[in-house]
């Protein structure tokens, strides 16, 4: 039960039924208490102590933050305070990134020198085009720019000096300049096209497009609606708190691994169909759904759980994904340079029907952000194997942010999770003659 103790501090007053012992535990700010006050509690002295247990760390903090605020339950979405609604209307992708990194929104003069400083590193050395030459001309987009980022930790070997903040701004500088240039030499790869190299008059998004697209030495320059488009879609996948991928960055980051390494690491875990390749999964799931015709038969088989429906439902929000609303408003405006994608029809009669139907309301069942960013990113002429790497290239700066606030808080150590041993006790070896 909840007390307030005897000297007027939050504490929880504890009773081991086992034992008749009863302990004080302080319930600190955001009412948790540290997993190592229940070591305390045992039954003999020489036991190890009391452990929680919780698969998928469903209800574990295992950091304080200050970098990105969600109230699953109101759909709240803050970078550093700000709502995600304004920074997307307002800002531009850099700019967000300046102030998840940094804790404050820049200055013109402090984002003008940003700007430079990561435009200046767009660039990659030539050798990452002989190591992207080696890979099948099928090979899937993410899997060669995972490879490609631990690569550059070798062109690097500076960077596993983590401890010195130059150094670190230094790196983070680099990935958040070569991650759109990594993704665009694996664009043409697997297109069998040659490489581009960055322009670097244009702006982020603007570039990114230009490396993807471009034919020939003819001038490219994407359609202003297009290069706004994609910057908001950057900004709304900049950070999302502790999520698969960005624990798996403090994870690898907290054994003092250089970023490239951590953030590669971070990339595998974002490529999961359940994480960053949820938006394939929603493409694929409504060009096999074919026609608004279809809806009502695949939505019984999703009420007898035969059929999932992706894109709907988060682990986090509990009302609609404020990125969502943000996306949809997006598309409209891409369509009106691209063309209507079809499978709009079908997404915006799944949507109607899960907001209205008593069996999805009940359930939480509403869009998140990856429903409508696949159906987006194909109208921009992206292909379904692009759509983890266009989540990785702006998650980059939220994993970086995260990276840095973990090496400079020092409550963190390197991360090892403890087990619960179900296994056999200690056995004696059987020489393989006498075996069964």
């Amino acid at each position: 039960m909840g007390e307030t103790g005897s000297e007027g501090r939050d504490t929880l007053l504890i009773r081991d039924n086992r034992t008749g012992r009863e302990y004080e535990i302080d319930v600190l700010e955001g009412d948790v208490i540290r997993s190592m006050d229940l070591r305390q509690i045992k039954v003999k002295d020489s036991d190890f102590g009391m452990m929680t247990y919780d698969p998928a760390f469903s209800n574990t903090a295992s950091t304080r933050s200050t970098i990105t605020y969600i109230d699953g339950g109101k759909g709240i979405l803050r970078y550093r305070g700000y709502p995600i609604e304004q920074l997307a209307e307002r800002s531009t992708y850099l700019e967000v990134a300046y102030l998840l990194l940094k804790g404050e929104l820049p200055t013109e003069s402090q984002l003008s020198d940003f700007v430079q400083e990561v435009t200046f590193h767009t660039y990659v050395h030539e050798n990452i085009k002989e190591l992207l030459g080696g890979f099948r001309y099928d090979a899937h987009t993410m899997g060669m720019v995972i490879s490609g980022i631990a690569a550059l930790s070798t062109f690097y070997p500076d960077a596993d000096a983590v401890g010195d903040p130059d150094v670190r701004w230094q790196q983070i500088v680099r990935l958040i300049a070569k991650m759109p240039t990594m993704a665009a030499y694996a664009y043409r790869h697997h297109r069998g096209l040659p490489l581009v190299y960055p322009e670097n008059e244009l702006s982020y998004t603007a570039n990114f497009h230009s490396m993807l697209f471009r034919v020939g030495t003819k001038e490219y320059k994407p359609s202003p609606v297009l290069e706004r488009a994609l910057d908001v879609l950057f900004i709304l996948h900049a950070d999302h708190e502790q999520n698969c991928s960005t624990t798996a960055m403090r994870v690898i980051g907290s054994s003092k691994a250089d970023p490239y390494s951590a953030l590669s690491g971070a990339m595998a875990a974002l490529w999961g169909p359940l994480h960053g390749g949820a938006n394939e999964a929603v493409l694929r799931m409504l060009n096999r759904i074919g026609s608004v015709d279809n809806i009502p038969d695949f939505m019984e088989g999703v009420r007898r759980k035969e059929e999932r429906l992706m894109g709907f439902g988060h682990r986090v929000y509990k009302a609609y994904d404020p990125r969502a609303s943000i996306i949809k408003r997006t598309a409209d405006e891409v369509f009106e340079v691209t063309g209507r994608n079809p499978l709009i029809e079908i997404a915006l009669e799944l949507e109607k029907i899960a907001l209205n139907e008593e069996y999805f309301v009940e359930r939480n069942l509403y869009p998140n952000v990856d429903f409508y960013s696949g159906i987006i990113y194909q109208a921009m002429g992206f292909p379904v194997e692009m759509f983890p790497v266009l989540f990785a290239i702006p998650r980059a700066v939220g994993w970086l942010s995260q990276w840095q606030e973990m090496l400079e808080d020092p409550e963190q150590r390197i991360a090892r999770p403890r087990q619960i041993f179900l296994g056999d006790d200690a056995r004696d070896f059987v020489p393989i003659a006498d075996r069964g």
